[in-house]
């Protein structure tokens, strides 16, 4: 069974448990943002979606996300605004740091143990009530960090020809 057949078989089994409906437009969001190792934005998962869809518009992309995002089977990375498969949604609390790649796009979920104890010892002392926290963090994962580390692109096989993502605000 590949991640992508896990993640989506996974999803199945908690929407029948928590008795709520995985529609078959819910399930093909999820299983096109399963086929990405970027984040991926609503207007391009609506792009890919019209394959087999051809009416589809952005309220149905829209109203998907929202129904994933309230499961927990997917996290919206606010700083790029787009969104991306959560791979520990059966751990529906736990305090993810995505590492986001400036150069490919690519997002990597981590548990933020260490940083969760913070955030909730921080919480604590003014009465706030912590509900979900997201990490977000920037720079460049690990080939590309070769990439742009390099200094010799007329004698490599790195592709210098891919630019940097700009981050939206």
């Amino acid at each position: 069974m590949t991640s992508a057949e896990r993640i989506l078989s996974q999803a199945e089994v908690i929407c029948q448990q928590r008795s709520v409906r995985l529609t078959p437009q819910r399930m093909e969001v999820l299983r096109l943002m399963t086929e990405h190792n970027a984040s991926i934005s609503a207007y391009d998962l609506l792009d890919l979606l019209r394959a087999s869809e051809p009416q589809a518009k952005p309220p149905t992309v829209y109203r998907a996300l929202d129904f994933l995002l309230e499961q927990g089977f997917i996290h919206r990375v606010e700083s790029t605004n787009s969104y991306v498969v959560c791979h520990h949604f059966e751990e529906p609390s736990h305090t993810s740091a995505m590492l986001i790649c400036d150069r490919c796009g690519s997002v990597t979920e981590q548990h933020a143990d260490g940083v969760e104890e913070i955030l909730k010892k921080l919480a604590q002392k003014t009465g706030f009530a912590l509900a979900h926290s997201v990490i977000e963090a920037h720079g460049f994962c690990q080939k590309c960090s070769e990439v742009e580390a390099c200094t010799h692109q007329d004698a490599c096989d790195h592709d210098h020809s891919v630019q940097g993502k700009k981050r939206g605000r």
